[in-house]
């Protein structure tokens, strides 16, 4: 009889031990030009685990979908786990629902495959100025443009100023390579696409979305936060 009580008091402590270790990661990956804190005023259930992803520079001349093999090594697949990008971190999120079974593929502020992108990036694909600009010079026109481009950026003004300054020249020029020559034609069905009808950086006009937010920008999941909070909650 004590033998059985000692094992069923051990069969409990273990019990919550083994269902916290059942929680569904949550990936977030943040845009180009961007990191963790464009996350930051987004709520999510406790029942998920959160983990950010990280980008270090690519390598000259990496394609997008080897960029995303790499990206691969940051997620546990020993778990259930769920996508969450932004932009650039939306169209990894896509390749990589190619190779790893993710719970749900969300996008937000992004592209599905080539032809949502705009005009200027399969423009470059046949004539590829930017390769003549030096990398510094992108940093900087990239500062320069972001709060014309997207003007409700000054809503959150310092955080986007500093998440930019971080990025290294030589990350944004092979980053904007990467973008410019994706070629991904289609994609799964299972994506699950937000997008704001006022992104200027990825016209709404080319996207096929689930979610359309009211006045929402390429910067939305900082400056419409409430509104994507609410939609993500629902999703998950």
């Amino acid at each position: 009889m004590r033998k059985v009580f000692i094992l069923f008091i051990l069969a409990f402590n273990w019990i919550p031990i083994c269902y916290g270790q059942q929680k569904t990661a949550v990936y977030l990956f943040p845009g180009q030009g961007s990191d963790k804190r464009l996350f930051d005023s987004l709520n999510f259930d406790t029942a998920f685990t959160i983990r950010h992803i990280e980008y270090k520079i690519p390598d000259k001349g990496t394609t997008l979908k080897q960029y995303t093999k790499t990206i691969s090594k940051q997620i546990d697949t020993s778990q259930q786990f769920i996508f969450i990008g932004v932009s650039l971190g939306g169209m990894i999120c896509v390749e990589l629902s190619e190779i790893l079974n993710a719970e749900k593929v969300i996008l937000i502020s992004s592209a599905k495959n080539r032809s949502e992108l705009p005009f200027r990036y399969r423009f470059q694909r046949i004539f590829p100025i930017y390769k003549l600009l030096p990398a510094g010079f992108l940093l900087f026109g990239a500062k320069f443009l972001q709060p014309i481009v997207e003007p409700d950026r000054n809503l959150n003004k310092e955080t986007f100023k500093s998440m930019l300054s971080a990025k290294n020249p030589q990350y944004i020029k092979r980053t904007i390579d990467m973008i410019i020559n994706w070629d991904r034609r289609t994609n799964t069905k299972k994506i699950i696409h937000i997008h704001g009808n006022n992104d200027h950086t990825i016209p709404i006009r080319r996207v096929k979305c689930d979610y359309i937010v009211n006045k929402g920008s390429h910067m939305m999941t900082l400056t419409n936060f409430m509104e994507i909070t609410e939609i993500l909650q629902k999703e998950l």
